[in-house]
């Protein structure tokens, strides 16, 4: 099994256990306690985003300094879920919303990193959310799920 196989398995096993799950904070909490930073998944998810950054099969595109991608599109196979991988250091990214909400796992490079506040773990946005994507005190990765591949990258009123 490549690589991108095993990150789409265990992608697969995340997505299928929400898959009839609204997009909401307690989808937060179950995601959390299911797949913790301390669960075989996370910990092997977390190892793969890792190794497809430094090894260039994640994050192949770049601007603004952030670097990302979209690595699966929504299928069957993933439940209706997209996957975009970016990688961001102390920075303010391009606001967007989320028509179907944003599932999101934090996983980062420096300790001390935070994606919107939320360190090693998960975080969740409702549908018809937005935000600036921002990380600061470090590095982190940020495991993207899009329900049905949805974003707008707009501005905000």
């Amino acid at each position: 099994m490549s690589k991108m196989e095993e990150f789409t398995s265990l992608v697969c096993e995340v997505t299928k256990a929400i898959k009839s799950m609204e997009v909401n904070k307690d989808l937060q909490v179950f995601l959390s306690e299911r797949f913790s930073p301390d669960s075989d998944v996370f910990k092997a998810l977390s190892a793969l985003c890792r190794e497809g950054m430094d090894d260039g099969w994640l994050g192949k595109h770049e601007g603004g300094g952030i670097r990302y991608g979209r690595v699966i599109k929504p299928s069957e196979e993933t439940n209706g879920f997209s996957v975009d991988v970016v990688l961001m250091k102390d920075i303010k990214g391009p606001y967007h919303v989320h028509p179907s909400g944003e599932i999101d796992m934090v996983v980062p490079i420096d300790e001390t990193a935070e994606f919107d506040g939320q360190g090693l773990g998960w975080k969740v946005y409702k549908a018809g959310s937005g935000h600036y994507p921002t990380v600061r005190q470090g590095e982190a990765i940020v495991l993207y799920l899009l329900p049905n591949g949805e974003i707008d990258f707009t501005k905000p009123n």
